[in-house]
């Protein structure tokens, strides 16, 4: 019998903003030559890193965190990182401050430490210590908690959450580990999905229904704050067309067996 692959701790983070009508989520499109879901339309994220947890044990470089033990603090660390590394967009404030940084102050962090953190030369808590900034994990709701099924071999314990875009923070890719970004809504994702435009993953095509029923940011927060999370590890089955994936009908989903004709 083949050895279960172990998961990664991982973070993935839904920005969002109020549109003329709906929703808009920011998404990036993966590098093809990526090795996790080339080419897919995806919200920021990745692994939670050692600097993250680091960062957990500096009480002084995050607010918000009251009650999360160092696993939930390496999460939501890990997704304020990731998303700046991705987008650009910082869930940051300055020190004593209630505000998060200005569009002006993040452009300027990420033309400075963007690429530089990407490729390894900084660290998060050195940009956040040399820059007196302090993480919002507060700004973070948590949405999702899914875990790549058993018999794939890159497996990931991925906890989503949902967070206000902060005023005019537009965010762009980077050019390296993604190739194109946009702010799109929940229907023109999904719908994109359908036609081939975009290549959606089976836990992204989940999450966009379930948002897409949201008529606003801020009810899409309120309805999260209050929401019990049932962790999703889909039952992945072959079947004459392709594979078939079981989810918890408790978790939330508009379903409880789709065909897939791949994992994403």
């Amino acid at each position: 019998m083949a050895e279960i692959a172990a998961t990664r701790p991982a973070s993935t983070v839904l920005l969002l903003r109020d549109g003329t009508s709906e929703i808009e989520i920011f998404m990036m499109v993966r590098h093809h030559q990526i090795e996790f879901n080339s080419g897919a339309l995806v919200f920021p994220g990745g692994s939670v890193d050692k600097n993250d947890k680091e960062i957990a044990a500096s009480a002084a470089l995050y607010s918000g965190g009251e009650g999360l033990d160092a696993d939930a603090l390496g999460f939501r660390i890990a997704g304020i990182r990731e998303t700046f590394e991705e987008s650009g967009i910082l869930l940051a404030r300055p020190n004593g401050s209630s505000e998060l940084v200005d569009a002006r102050r993040a452009d300027e962090l990420a033309l400075a430490h963007r690429t530089a953190l990407n490729e390894g030369k900084i660290t998060f808590q050195q940009i956040l210590a040399d820059n007196s900034l302090v993480l919002a994990l507060d700004a973070l709701v948590p949405y999702a908690h899914w875990i790549t099924p058993e018999g794939m071999p890159k497996r990931f314990d991925t906890w989503f959450f949902l967070a206000a875009a902060p005023p005019e923070q537009l965010g762009a890719h980077d050019g390296k580990e993604s190739t194109d970004s946009i702010w799109v809504s929940a229907r023109e994702a999904l719908a994109g999905g359908e036609t081939g435009r975009f290549k959606l993953p089976f836990p992204t095509t989940r999450n966009l229904i379930r948002l897409g029923k949201q008529p606003n940011v801020a009810a899409a927060l309120a309805d999260s704050k209050g929401m019990s999370i049932v962790t999703v590890m889909p039952v992945m089955t072959k079947t004459a067309t392709g594979r078939q994936l079981r989810i918890p009908k408790e978790a939330g989903y508009d379903g409880e067996v789709f065909d897939v004709g791949a994992m994403g």
